[in-house]
């Protein structure tokens, strides 16, 4: 093997400091310019841009000079610096000459696949899998490109095969890379269980390797579980699989970060706060690094508080300079952690409008490192909200060279724009640059809408919007049907004899107040007014109730009910249901232990409304109520960063009409079946006569009036929503009968708004006349008293014939009377709904052991399953009641 192949083992291995301290020594003790290329891939890996571009000039003057190898490997720098068109027409020269080099087919793939000539790419690939087999990144790519195409199947094929090709190979590789490969299978065997929607499985397979694997290695797979689960929409899921890895390591730093950017995607910023600072607290105990950790809390705190965020630059900066350079941390890390450190700094300056500092420190950045992404960022809406348009565009092209979808959302986070006509036609004209999002920039196109509404050139304003939301919808997924059926299914689940048979329940604690509505009514500047009392605290837009609502579906899946919410509150038994709501109000006194009222505004908790009066009887509820018209414009003229949790509606006006529909019936719902329990707040009625609408909000909560409640646009509070900027603001009307400006355009709201509501037929929920049925049982189980157990069992299979749990258990006592050949069936018919549970699977071969069955036992055994202890254990597990709360 020549010293080149020997470096390319190390970039295909992803060594890259020794790939880089290597090609350094061989170029200055050979000068073979052919190593050019790959230490300029060595230099791109590790964020040396500078280097990099300064080695692709000396590369460009030795062009003719290199052979196919190293015009390959320039092709892989140049799809690292996003030069696709470059390293396309390369590779294909070089096909051109030896038209079966594997490694230039696939990385000519990968130049399809990013132009999306999908067949072309896959083709590309097999070709050169078959010239060259067993190149695990081929196999990766390969994968990512069947999902991409919804082939969970082939996928699944291709990651067998690069197993075995793994295997093959493993004994071979040093140790740290055969972990480095191992961990990164995993990571892909997650990623199409995840796209296969199988996370009972995904589970359960994390809860065996949790047993079997060290524990930072877990906690990376469980991380990668958190991430796929973001990127197919569940934020939501992948909080609660993280939350529930915490309770497992619960001083595990990692999994507090991952949770943290969860929940600030998902815009729940005190949440991730709160998190992070718990991250830093274990740091220091852990005596690890906590500058990084500072720099991100710095950033969510600019979402919240330009004070706390200050305070966590500025400690950012202090414990990175003050750093030095050892074993522990190399120069390269101590660099990146001051720019991490000064950037902060310097967006929190940006954001308090000290423009003259920022720019200076952004500036400083870039001049230590003119390819820092987050200062170009930063200093490009900077320039945009001064109105230096095209210095902005010039940074942004910068970005575009790093990261071309990040360069085109840069302009979204621009929160003014200059009012002359040749400005926005600038801004125009890049929003329809095609880039990786499509043929136009939605986030451009929505910034624009909004700037030629100031114009008052209404039909331009809609257009633009209109484009934007067309743009937009091609990437969400939004059923309304679904939605209409899930609201029905809501009104059927939550109904009087829910509530007259479960009268203990729940917390009779006074402490949250919830406020909703539809998005965009006016429930930011409703929480505002409530925050600026002394004792109410206002924590923004919270994720605690549909936390529960995951928690409670982790739960049905885990016992294999086939079940999910809201069908399964009704099993929720006094025990239950008072641990969740303390647990939810364990988490709202961490904001302020001193409120008396803790108010969360998440605006979709109008579908929550039943759970919330489950948990909470005495909580407070303002629902906040607009002309739905403008509801309706305000939706359709604002890209709502994070489209996923129920946000898909905004983007179509039919869909907006339905949504209002939705709501307006759910609402109606929750007021004949807790009369007078809830306040209705009129928005124009705020706007109007803004002190009386207070006075009647904190006389409906229980609190004394305060004056200082009407300054709420001086209240030194964070807002996080598409609001931040009105509520900062007195109360203004223009807001009003916005409507009528954009009236000839919708006739699509009119029609979904007034369509026959028709959700499908219930046919299938089964209600339970009394809950705890199965803990209940098993706790009768673990007494010994089978016959009350079994009773308990029957019970349950009697209005959930399938219950996983239920069948498996009223087996295993039938296994114990030794009504062996009855009981083994009911344990089958549990444990096919449920294989991955290894607890029933031990039982099950002690069973068929008992009945002589021992063909049947040594291949269930085979299946990987190990014996352990008795039945009844193994029962208690599942029905530990932290798998609900």
């Amino acid at each position: 093997m020549t010293y080149l192949n020997i470096l390319r083992r190390l970039a295909y291995y992803q060594q890259f400091d020794e790939l880089r301290d290597g090609a350094e020594s061989y170029l200055a003790e050979s000068g073979d310019i052919s190593v050019l290329p790959l230490l300029a891939f060595a230099y791109a890996s590790l964020g040396q841009r500078d280097q990099v571009e300064s080695l692709l000039v000396r590369i460009d003057e030795q062009m003719e000079h290199l052979d196919s190898g190293a015009r390959v490997d320039l092709a892989a720098v140049y799809i690292l610096t996003m030069r696709v068109d470059d390293a396309r027409a390369l590779l294909e020269s070089v096909l051109q000459d030896d038209a079966k080099h594997a490694l230039a087919l696939a990385r000519l793939a990968w130049c399809c696949a990013h132009d999306n000539q999908l067949q072309q790419a896959q083709k590309l690939y097999e070709q050169s899998e078959a010239i060259e087999p067993g190149r695990l990144q081929l196999y990766t790519n390969l994968i990512q490109l069947c999902l991409e195409q919804d082939d969970h199947e082939a996928a699944q094929l291709w990651l067998d095969k690069a197993i075995v090709s793994f295997e093959h190979v493993y004994d071979d590789l040093p140790e740290h890379v055969a972990e480095l490969q191992t961990t990164h299978l995993r990571c892909l065997q997650l990623e199409i269980w995840v796209a296969d929607e199988a996370f009972a499985r995904v589970e359960e397979w994390l809860e065996e390797k949790r047993e079997s694997i060290e524990e930072d290695e877990w906690c990376g797979l469980l991380t990668s579980y958190a991430a796929q689960l973001g990127k197919h929409d569940r934020q939501d899921q992948g909080s609660e699989a993280l939350r529930k890895g915490l309770k497992y390591y619960p001083e595990k730093i990692e999994l507090h970060e991952q949770l943290a950017e969860l929940e600030q995607v998902q815009g729940h910023f005190m949440q991730g706060m709160h998190l992070l600072r718990r991250a830093i607290k274990l740091a220091e105990e852990q005596e690890k690094m906590t500058a990084g950790l500072w720099a991100r809390l710095s950033s969510v705190c600019l979402h919240r508080s330009d004070e706390q965020a200050r305070f966590a630059a500025e400690k950012a900066v202090g414990i990175a300079e003050a750093l030095e350079v050892d074993e522990q941390h190399p120069e390269a890390m101590l660099k990146n952690l001051r720019l991490q450190a000064k950037n902060a700094l310097a967006q929190v300056e940006s954001q308090e409008q000290n423009f003259e500092e920022a720019d200076k420190l952004f500036r400083e950045l870039l001049d230590d490192n003119a390819w820092f992404l987050p200062a170009l960022q930063g200093l490009g809406q900077q320039q945009m909200q001064r109105g230096k348009i095209d210095e902005a565009v010039e940074l942004f092209e910068r970005v575009k060279e790093i990261a071309p979808a990040k360069g085109y959302s840069a302009l979204i986070n621009a929160r003014q724009f200059p009012d002359d006509e040749e400005t926005l036609n600038k801004i125009e004209k890049a929003a329809r640059q095609p880039s990786m999002e499509g043929a136009v920039s939605a986030g451009l196109l929505f910034q624009l809408a909004s700037a030629w509404e100031k114009q008052k050139d209404y039909d331009k304003a809609f257009g633009m919007a209109q484009e934007a939301n067309d743009a937009s919808r091609r990437f969400l997924k939004y059923d309304g049907k679904e939605h209409r059926n899930s609201c029905a299914r809501t009104r059927a689940a939550f109904c009087p004899e829910l509530y007259e048979h479960r009268k203990e329940r729940g917390s009779d604690s006074t402490l949250p107040v919830f406020v909703l509505g539809m998005p965009r009514s006016g429930t930011t500047l409703i929480e505002q007014i409530l925050a600026g009392h002394s004792e109410i605290f206002g924590a923004g837009e919270l994720g605690v109730i549909p936390q529960v609502v995951q928690g409670l579906e982790r739960w049905e899946r885990h016992v294999g009910s086939g079940r999910q919410y809201p069908d399964c509150v009704d099993d929720l038994n006094p025990y239950v249901s008072a641990g969740i709501a303390e647990n939810v109000l364990k988490e709202l006194q961490e904001f302020d232990e001193s409120a008396k009222h803790v108010v969360d505004k998440l605006p979709h908790n109008f579908e929550n409304v039943g759970l919330i009066k489950f948990l909470f009887p005495n909580a407070k509820i303002i629902s906040v109520r607009r002309d739905p018209r403008d509801i309706a414009i305000s939706n359709y003229f604002t890209d709502y960063q994070a489209k996923h949790g129920g946000m898909g509606f905004a983007y179509d006006l039919t869909s907006i009409g339905e949504q209002l529909a939705d709501h307006n019936l759910l609402m109606h719902h929750w007021h004949e079946l807790f009369p007078g329990e809830i306040l209705e707040i009129n928005y124009e009625d705020v706007v109007d006569d803004t002190e009386g609408s207070a006075r009647k909000m904190l006389d409906y909560i229980g609190v004394e009036w305060e004056p200082q409640v009407l300054a709420f646009n001086e209240l030194d509070r964070p807002v996080k929503t598409a609001s931040v900027w009105q509520v900062r603001q007195p109360i203004y009307k223009t807001s009003k009968a916005k409507w009528m400006r954009y009236e000839k355009h919708l006739e699509p709201l009119i029609a979904g708004t007034n369509a026959k509501i028709e959700p499908d037929p219930i046919t299938d929920m089964a209600r339970l006349p009394v809950p705890g049925l199965l803990v209940d049982g098993v706790a009768l189980y673990e007494e010994g008293k089978l016959d009350e157990a079994e009773y308990k069992f029957k019970q349950l299979m009697h209005h959930v014939p399938e219950h996983a749990a239920a069948n498996f258990m009223v087996g295993s006592i039938y296994v114990q009377k030794h009504h062996l050949q009855e009981g083994i069936a009911l344990m089958e018919k549990g444990h096919e709904q449920c294989p991955w549970n290894k607890n029933w699977s031990n039982d099950l071969i002690q069973a068929y052991e008992l009945n002589g069955e021992t063909g049947k036992a040594e291949t269930l055994r085979q299946k990987g399953v190990k014996k352990t202890g008795a039945g009844k254990n193994d029962a208690l597990e599942l029905v530990d009641d932290e798998n609900i709360h």
